[in-house]
């Protein structure tokens, strides 16, 4: 296990984002008639990070690299406030290519990396136990294969951390999810397809996903948020009351990763001490911010506290 700072050196009230295999990311894109070439650190806890990262609210990040794509991984993960935790592998980080030049999505060629062994995933646990406890919030996302990380690895993780005092938050799905649910987490969020896929909820009408995200309360979870598509409003479980979230009216560019946004928004605003109410605003800004730009997990302070002021919270029904 490698430590990029020392103990002494760890920033104050950081949120401690768990990303088991971070992804290299290539993305082709038009410039003017050429093709313009982006080579990124991806992944949903890394752009997650990075927007927290945005916010002001600094990051430690607790992840596994090997093989050529972790060697590079290693050398574009580190930005500014985001530090870096790592756990050396043999198994291989995952990557991908997308063509933009048509300006949508097309994919070249991904793989989701290769699977961590036991000795692998004792040492990430312990990683990110230890830094979990040290800073007391930590988000749980998920990697981008259902194979290279056990969704028993969540379960504990959250159960362990929960019980020594941790803030636990997750944006996962499918068993994963189960998983968190058991440990009893502060947050949870998840998209109204993902309650679909997974058979919580029996179509994407407000009164089926009240009624699943009531069960995941009954399950464990305290505050559970669903995103939906479109101008649909975002629904949030709060103590007995059911919110909607409406978001400003923005001309999307690319709606890929505003659920991400949404979450490292709400997070990063209760690390700062804001309102659970007050996190929301700033999510749901967070989120339609993305939405604009073509950047995963991308978006200026300003700009987000600006659209936090126009996102409108009502009761639901």
């Amino acid at each position: 296990m490698t430590d990029t700072q020392s103990r002494a050196d760890r920033p104050d009230g950081a949120v401690v984002v768990f990303a088991p295999l971070p992804m290299l990311t290539v993305t082709v894109e038009d410039r003017s008639g050429e093709s313009d070439i982006h080579v990124h650190a991806g992944g949903q806890g890394v752009w997650q990070s990075r927007m927290m990262s945005s916010l002001g609210v600094p990051v430690v990040l607790c992840a596994a690299l090997g093989g050529e794509t972790g060697d590079v991984l290693g050398h574009l993960l580190p930005a500014r406030d985001v530090t870096v935790r790592t756990v050396p592998i043999n198994a291989r980080n995952g990557a991908y290519v997308h063509d933009r030049r048509s300006g949508s999505r097309e994919v070249v060629a991904e793989t989701a990396g290769t699977p961590l062994d036991r000795h692998e995933l004792d040492s990430l646990y312990e990683l990110t136990l230890t830094e979990g406890l040290t800073h007391g919030r930590v988000l749980l996302s998920g990697p981008q294969g259902d194979q290279v990380v056990p969704a028993d690895l969540y379960r504990r993780l959250a159960s362990d951390l929960g019980a020594n005092g941790c803030k636990v938050a997750a944006d996962l799905a499918g068993e994963r999810l189960e998983a968190v649910l058991a440990g009893e987490p502060d947050f949870i969020k998840v998209s109204h397809e993902e309650l679909l896929d997974d058979g919580r909820a029996k179509s994407d009408d407000a009164e089926d996903l009240v009624k699943a995200m009531r069960a995941m309360r009954d399950e464990g979870a305290c505050t559970i948020v669903v995103s939906r598509a479109g101008a649909a409003p975002t629904l949030a479980l709060v103590e007995d009351d059911v919110i909607e979230v409406c978001m400003p009216t923005l001309e999307p560019a690319d709606s890929a990763g505003a659920g991400d946004s949404m979450t490292a928004g709400i997070v990063a605003a209760l690390a700062s001490g804001r309102s659970l109410r007050e996190a929301l605003q700033v999510g749901a800004a967070c989120g339609a911010l993305n939405v604009v730009r073509h950047g995963l997990g991308t978006g200026g302070a300003r700009a987000v506290e600006t659209l936090a002021e126009r996102v409108q919270l009502r009761p639901w029904g």
